[in-house]
């Protein structure tokens, strides 16, 4: 189940449970930027194709056998960028999977670069949409899914680029275990207002907060990531949004 991606847009056939229309054309990111060091162009064709899957071949039944060791769950983060919190969960939790996507080549760079120096085991990488990923995850499968500081698309125009619309809130509770979350980070007032609504017009998540504090400050054991320190220093407010997935 394990092999090198496939570097295109368009990535194959996947189960339609309301997420593949908007699968088709949603990626709107940039595919690489600087030039990758020697090195890291060495992990990518070397160390990314034994991480990587492949949504061509069916999803294996149990999520947990893409793993050595069999893992107790696997979670999934989206658009891990520069990888921190990723590696930080990785470290933290040795008995979890964790998928990590991201089609930026120069992220999955990084994180390649930080899975070799802590010799990490239990990761797997999706450089390719995240659309498609949840199309082709089987049902039940996670137990939890993080989205942070995604790219907002502020302009009006541009809504329909965001991550988080009916059709992927489906999606995600198509693939989430019952009891299972999303968590949601950003700085943009708009896009954490524009997410409430989402989920909480959604019959399959209760957001989670029962006080301010819980959306106004992280979660315990959160790490925080460059961008994150970056949008504190510039005197932007992030919310910490938690919505559990209910049967």
């Amino acid at each position: 189940m394990i092999s090198a991606p496939n570097d295109t847009e368009d990535r194959g056939t996947a189960p339609d449970d309301g997420v593949a229309t908007h699968a088709r054309g949603s990626f709107f990111g940039r595919r690489k930027g600087h030039k990758l060091r020697i090195h890291q162009a060495d992990l990518i064709d070397k160390l990314l194709p034994h991480l990587a899957l492949d949504i061509a071949m069916p999803a294996p039944e149990r999520l947990t056998d893409l793993f050595d060791g069999r893992p107790t769950d696997v979670r999934l983060e989206i658009g891990f960028g520069g990888g921190e919190h990723l590696i930080a969960e990785a470290q933290a939790y040795p008995n979890i999977g964790f998928i990590g996507c991201e089609p930026y080549v120069n992220g999955m760079a990084k994180i390649l670069t930080q899975i070799e120096a802590h010799n990490l085991r239990n990761i797997r990488l999706y450089a390719g949409d995240a659309a498609e990923l949840l199309a082709w995850l089987p049902p039940r499968s996670l137990t939890r899914i993080d989205l942070i500081h995604p790219d907002p698309w502020p302009k009006r125009r541009h809504w329909k680029r965001r991550f988080v619309q009916d059709a992927t809130v489906k999606a995600m509770a198509r693939i989430l275990k019952d009891g299972g979350e999303f968590r949601f980070v950003s700085d943009i007032d708009d896009y954490c207002a524009w997410t409430l609504a989402h989920l909480m017009r959604s019959p399959d998540f209760v957001w989670t907060a029962e006080r301010a504090a819980d959306w106004q400050k992280p979660w315990e054991g959160y790490t925080m990531t460059r961008y994150g320190r970056k949008a504190e220093r510039e005197g932007r407010v992030a919310a910490y949004l938690r919505f559990r997935r209910v049967s």
